[in-house]
């Protein structure tokens, strides 16, 4: 009688009898799921948004002349982009720089002031109770449903019994109220700012302005900034409200001067500038690309994450 010593091996056939195990691929947290339509859909926004800019930045190059002989999205054998830009900013005794003057007077006293008041109305209708509480939020809701061209009769009748027409403050004073910040701020604070703090800097002797300042504002930060662009950006590009409140060509900002520049060739005798009105275009939204790339790092949320531990 004989023994085997050793490890049975299996045999041949076992290893063609034995059945597979599927192999289950499992999808990690961190690796989103691609969708094939969300990403034509994404690319066919950013063509969509692009596009303009192209087109601005390709006709700018061109002079008068070649914006007539050439294709629109393709540039011109003369590249006049440099001299455009001379030629914008030298034409009619410099205006266009005057009106990139006022328009960030207007956008450094109104945009910055619409974001500070909208910071401390936020935080005090977030972080205080007083009576009346409930009628200030409704008021603000309403607000921001009223738009604003609705309002631009009544302020101009207001302002014109004051004297205030024709002057920056037509434009400064309507610019500092900021309905949609407001909320925004509002509702921001409420969870970016933890009660624990501001209790733990009272305990330890801190002023309410003081906790404002110290506590509360290097919280709010992201919520700032973001109020902050929204009324630049609705401050640079507003229109209606300096076309009913300014006649002195003094105190346009640039949307109104080159609506100006670009209608004179309707006139009797105007001049037609069509490469000026591009270049002049191209120069006025440099200054909010800048704004948003600058800024864009601030945008970070759950800057209060892990400062209170419960």
């Amino acid at each position: 009688m004989t023994t085997t010593t050793g490890p049975v091996r299996p045999t041949a056939s076992l290893k063609s009898t034995a059945p597979r195990l599927r192999t289950v691929r499992r999808r990690t947290a961190g690796r989103p799921r691609r969708s094939v339509l969300l990403t034509v859909l994404t690319g066919v926004v950013l063509v969509y948004s692009l596009l303009p800019l192209v087109w601005l930045l390709i006709s700018a190059t061109k002079s008068q002349q070649g914006l007539a002989r050439s294709f629109g999205l393709w540039f011109d054998s003369d590249f006049d982009l440099w001299h455009n830009i001379a030629a914008t900013f030298t034409y009619q005794d410099g205006v266009f720089g005057r009106w990139l003057l006022n328009t960030l007077l207007y956008v450094v006293v109104g945009a910055g002031g619409a974001t500070f008041l909208a910071v401390l109305g936020g935080y005090a209708l977030a972080k205080f109770a007083f009576p009346g509480k409930r009628a200030v939020f409704a008021v603000v809701i309403g607000a921001v449903a009223v738009p604003g061209t609705a309002l631009a009769v009544p302020t101009f009748l207001m302002f014109s019994k004051m004297g205030l027409t024709d002057t920056p403050w037509a434009v400064i004073i309507p610019s500092l109220i900021s309905p949609f910040g407001l909320y925004l701020m509002w509702v921001f604070a409420t969870e970016a700012i933890p009660t624990e703090l501001m209790e733990a800097a009272r305990i330890d002797g801190a002023s309410e302005l003081r906790t404002f300042f110290t506590v509360a504002l290097p919280l709010l930060a992201p919520g700032t900034v973001t109020v902050l662009l929204f009324t630049t950006v609705a401050t640079w590009n507003n229109y209606f409200l300096p076309l009913i409140m300014l006649k002195d060509p003094d105190w346009y900002p640039l949307t109104l001067g080159l609506d100006s520049w670009n209608k004179q060739a309707q006139t009797a005798g105007g001049e037609a500038i069509p490469h000026l009105v591009l270049t002049g275009s191209l120069l006025t939204i440099v200054p909010l690309i800048a704004a948003f790339l600058l800024l864009q790092k601030y945008w970070q949320s759950g800057l209060s994450a892990g400062s209170v531990k419960e």
